[in-house]
């Protein structure tokens, strides 16, 4: 299984919907409950978030590989948690 991060803001509420789909996709398969995801406020911890390339919360990172920025879907964050799995 891959690592998962999400570089958020907390007032972000594209980042607030991000977080929530990800409880929903996890609840609604099981298969996904085991995917850590490990959650990064960019305003909290800038050092972390400035030594990755991205402009637009939420951001997720599989990997190395940056597969998602920007507003997001409830199928996105599945497809998401998916590809940790592969």
């Amino acid at each position: 299984m891959k690592p998962v991060k999400l570089f958020y803001l907390r007032n972000c509420p594209y980042c607030k919907k991000a977080l929530r789909y990800i409880d929903e996709a996890k609840a609604a398969h099981p298969e996904l409950a085991a995917v850590a995801v490990e959650t990064i406020e960019e305003s909290e911890q800038s050092d972390v978030a400035d030594s990755y390339d991205y402009y637009y919360v939420p951001t997720f990172y599989v990997g190395d590989e940056k597969v998602h920025e920007g507003g997001i879907w409830p199928h996105e964050v599945e497809a998401v948690l998916r590809r940790a799995l592969e």
